[in-house]
């Protein structure tokens, strides 16, 4: 009996069924249609392409936001600023309304004020007028003009009062200049020179201007004093000179100009001329620079501050008492003391004591 064979799985028959089963699978895979998957990782591909796209448009978008939110901040904090300074710019407004309707008022009121002053000062005016006319006709061809630069033509704070007016000009080498190296270079220069010495004509114009001021009816004497003192009026020692006398005055005010200042200072002997005048002055005229260089004893070759101080107290004891002193002083650079010497001499006297600038007159 023959041998049966014995079947397994892995038979040629199996092989064979296998091998159709996978050859269908190969020839269904061929025949079905692939281009659909083809289209579909196209679209796939342009989606993920899309959403990358619209992921950076967001990443932009959110950053954009930011900006803008930054941006909005930004502009509500000027906004809140510029509401700031609006109200302040209002509130300035306001204030400067109701300042300038005040100062409205306050015009008008100074309007009305500078109308009265306008009409007060005509009334001075026409009263100023009336007294100079009234004046004129009192003094007639007694007075004396004295022309100055525009209308500086006095001296202001010295008013010429009294019977007997006695007027002591200083005409020691001092009075050439307020500075002791100009006083030594122009002491050595010809007398015209020396004449025309601006602090020199200074003090002949003071005397110039103050003969104007004379009181009418009244008597004077000008003296000028440097180691002596002598009238500038030659041969009217110890006499009175009227002011009615307008030719004699007016000699006397040209014999000043032929003077040339020299030599030290003698107050003491300006002072003794009060004494030897009878009747005695009742006001004197000082016009000086400074303190004394010489005394009633014989001096050295140079006084110092102290001798000079001594020299003036000796002086004073010449002058007679109840007299005022009038003080014009020409400030002389290194004699700090005389202002406060001739200061304390007007006060005590009842007089007066000025500096005039040094562009007078």
């Amino acid at each position: 009996m023959p041998r049966r064979r014995e079947f397994t799985v892995f038979s040629l028959s199996f092989l064979d069924v296998m091998s159709c089963g996978f050859g269908a699978t190969i020839l269904l895979y061929l025949i079905l249609d692939h281009r659909q998957d083809a289209r579909i990782q196209q679209q796939t591909s342009a989606q993920h392409s899309e959403v990358a796209f619209l992921e950076r448009e967001v990443r932009e978008g959110r950053e954009n936001l930011a900006e803008l939110r930054n941006t909005i901040a930004m502009v509500d904090d000027s906004l809140a600023e510029a509401r700031g300074r609006a109200r302040e710019v209002r509130a300035e407004l306001e204030t400067r309304r109701q300042e300038l309707s005040t100062d409205m008022k306050d015009t008008v009121a100074e309007q009305d004020h500078l109308n009265r002053l306008k009409a007060d000062l005509k009334q001075l005016e026409e009263k100023n007028e009336r007294l100079r006319a009234e004046g004129e006709r009192q003094q007639g061809e007694d007075v004396r003009r004295f022309t100055g630069d525009g209308d500086r033509q006095y001296l202001t704070g010295l008013k010429l009062g009294g019977s007997r007016i006695l007027v002591l000009l200083d005409r020691s080498a001092s009075m050439l200049d307020h500075s002791l190296v100009n006083v030594l270079r122009l002491r050595n220069m010809p007398d015209p020179v020396q004449r025309r010495a601006e602090k020199w004509q200074r003090a002949v114009a003071t005397v110039d201007w103050l003969s104007t001021q004379l009181p009418p009816g009244s008597k004077y004497q000008i003296y000028a004093f440097n180691t002596r003192a002598e009238p500038v009026v030659e041969g009217s020692a110890g006499k009175w000179l009227e002011v009615s006398d307008r030719v004699q005055l007016n000699s006397a005010i040209d014999s000043l100009g032929k003077l040339v200042p020299a030599d030290g200072t003698n107050l003491a002997a300006a002072f003794e001329v009060a004494q030897k005048l009878s009747p005695p002055p009742d006001n004197i005229y000082l016009i000086t620079d400074g303190l004394p260089t010489q005394g009633t004893s014989p001096a050295g070759a140079k006084a110092s501050g102290r001798d000079r101080l001594k020299y003036y107290n000796q002086a004073l004891k010449s002058l007679p008492n109840g007299i005022p002193v009038n003080v014009v002083l020409e400030p002389m650079e290194g004699d700090p003391m005389a202002a406060s010497a001739f200061w304390k001499l007007a006060i005590a006297t009842r007089g007066a004591f000025l500096a005039p600038s040094k562009d007078w007159p």
